[in-house]
């Protein structure tokens, strides 16, 4: 993965206020437009991939900046602002029911831009792959219920997507962008930011888990049957948890967080395993692509993949603990100066130029204030 970051996402319920919306949407159209015309709508695409930079703008349209709510309002807000004619930029795609949308709302947006069928498809696959990957080929707790999809007109794109839970009400969000996804699972994340980082959290997507994943296909093409045979065989009766294969974790942890996600599956799709089969996958992507195959399936092929064949999947929880842009004392990395003024300077000139009254870009610019020790009125 390129990068990762912390911010406190703590769950948030309700809605915004309709008058903070309708103040967020009118200035977050003025900003974007003001990026797009001195950056370009790729360069666009890049700072809202970036978690930390997307949690500035955040706190700068005037949200919570610590609540889980920043990711699905300030998307929301984004989704109205962007307007494909004028900026070359479409928002598919939001929370709970509209996250559905997402495959509707990217054809017609392809047909707006002019895009190939075939173009049109990848994009729709792009989508389907991140929610998939971010759902089931990791697990640590969290199930998706945001998924939005931006795409630019000429075919580039970028993911904001977020999962809950509801056991220790904490939210995480996955940062992708088109240009570092070389494939779906081999650490397609430009970021992942959350509050809690898992003692243990199956991570299909790490490079460590490359052998893992090889013998997942191998075992999914091999006979349902079979493949039933070896669940059962390593999967005890009295098995409650993945505890007996991982002695180190304390059992505090589990008692903390007792993850239904890390439990040996017992509601496997067999019908679907047989409908694989008969696929016949040539690579993991197209495995977990395949409509049916879920967390328990992923799962279920990973713990057989490392007990009879010895592949072990990684256990390491993707998230990490990080500053905005390192830490003074070089932990967990320098401060990078020069992309920390950057984005401070883009965010500063997007508020200044933006054509909105003297009074909400005064209140936007003191928002700003906490991203940088010295004024910035200068």
């Amino acid at each position: 993965m390129r990068r990762t970051g912390f911010a406190r996402l703590p769950l948030h319920y309700g809605k915004a206020p309709r008058w903070l919306i309708v103040r967020m949407q009118k200035l977050a159209k003025e900003m974007v437009t003001v990026i797009v015309d001195e950056y370009g709508a790729d360069d666009f695409l890049r700072r809202i991939s970036d978690p930390f930079w997307f949690q500035a703008l955040g706190c700068v349209l005037g949200y919570d900046w610590h609540s889980s709510g920043v990711t699905t309002v300030v998307t929301g807000v984004l989704k109205h602002a962007a307007v494909p004619e004028e900026h070359g930029i479409a928002v598919c795609g939001g929370k709970g029911k509209a996250s559905m949308q997402a495959p509707l709302e990217i054809q017609n947006v392809g047909e707006k831009f002019g895009f190939s069928d075939g173009r049109t498809e990848a994009l729709r696959y792009a989508s389907k792959m991140s929610a998939k990957v971010d759902n089931a080929a990791i697990q640590a707790g969290y199930q998706l219920y945001h998924h939005t999809f931006f795409v630019a007109e000429d075919g580039k794109w970028a993911v904001i997507q977020q999962g809950m839970c509801p056991q220790d009400r904490t939210a995480r969000r996955y940062h992708w962008l088109s240009e570092n996804v070389d494939n779906f699972v081999d650490e397609p994340h430009n970021a992942i930011v959350g509050d809690v980082k898992r003692e243990i959290a199956l991570n299909m997507t790490a490079k460590e888990s490359e052998n893992c994943r090889k013998i997942s296909v191998d075992i999914a093409k091999e006979s349902p049957k079979k493949t039933m045979r070896w669940i059962m065989s390593v999967r005890p009766k009295y098995q409650k948890s993945l505890q007996e294969w991982l002695p180190k974790v304390a059992d505090a942890v589990w008692k903390e967080y007792p993850m239904d996600v890390l439990s040996m599956p017992r509601g496997i799709n067999w019908k679907t395993l047989q409908e694989v089969y008969e696929f016949q996958p040539r690579s993991y992507e197209e495995l977990l692509g395949f409509r049916g195959i879920g967390p328990a399936t992923v799962r279920g092929l990973a713990l057989v993949a490392e007990l009879i064949y010895g592949e072990k999947p990684s256990w390491n929880d993707p998230v990490k603990y990080s500053f905005a842009y390192g830490g003074k004392d070089g932990v967990p990395y320098p401060v990078n100066r020069r992309a920390m003024d950057e984005s401070i300077q883009i965010l500063k000139q997007a508020i200044q130029e933006a054509k909105v009254g003297y009074k909400e870009k005064m209140m936007s610019l003191q928002r700003l204030r906490v991203f940088v020790p010295s004024d910035i009125s200068r």
